[in-house]
């Protein structure tokens, strides 16, 4: 019997967690839907959303870590909550790079926007199909959907360093736009981040089904 609780217990941190990824991908997409329409409601509506992230971290946070100290758990159920505990911070910062881009709108909209010849828009979804694929991989417990969100990063990283190179040219021909483009740059910064996080979150997934951890080995070929 109580194994059967302990399962429930974990089915429902589970749901718990799930909830907060359905929040932090909610603030992600207004954020940027926000930035591209200068629209001060919903970037408002982002900040919201990411002080309910903020609570619901804290919630997963206090079950996870009682689960841990009651019930004892080892092999697969251990790295289960111990990954829940990773990927809750990595969703929280998710919320948090969420709020940084909505800040950009405050910043913006004091001037006319003005079209960049950069792809926020773009980078923001293929961000967007990053974070729903870990959470994806996640709720299956699916290593190689995982593996195929790690191969999705240096994508990201590519479209980050296109941006900002192209702004940074952009500000020097164009002076009158540096405040239109520098708010560019750090949306652009911010989405890089966001992507990170979920390669994170991948790599925890992995962690959890596998029991390998993947960061260490990537560490190791680094230092190689």
């Amino acid at each position: 019997m109580p194994r059967i609780y302990f399962q429930q217990q974990l089915a429902t941190l589970k749901d718990r967690l799930l909830a907060m990824a359905g929040l932090a991908q909610q603030a992600l997409e207004l954020s940027i839907e926000a930035y591209l329409t200068q629209d001060a409601q919903i970037a408002a509506h982002v900040q919201e959303v990411e002080r309910e992230i903020n609570s619901a971290e804290r919630s997963v946070d206090e079950m996870a870590y009682d689960l841990l100290a009651t019930e004892q758990p080892m092999a697969v159920d251990l790295r289960f909550i111990l990954s829940v505990i990773k990927i809750n911070s990595d969703l929280e910062r998710v919320g948090d790079q969420s709020a940084n881009i909505a800040e950009r709108v405050v910043g913006a909209s004091k001037g006319s926007h003005l079209e960049l010849p950069v792809d926020i828009r773009g980078m923001g979804e293929r961000v967007g199909v990053m974070i729903r694929s870990a959470i994806q991989a996640l709720v299956e417990a699916d290593a190689k959907l995982a593996e195929q969100v790690l191969a999705m990063d240096d994508e990201i990283d590519d479209r980050n360093h296109v941006i900002q190179n192209v702004l940074l040219e952009l500000m020097q021909e164009r002076p009158a736009m540096s405040d239109h483009a520098l708010n560019a740059i750090l949306v652009s910064r911010n989405l890089e981040r966001a992507a990170d996080h979920a390669t994170n979150i991948a790599e925890d997934v992995i962690f959890w089904v596998r029991g390998s951890d993947v960061r260490h080995r990537l560490h190791l070929v680094e230092a190689d």
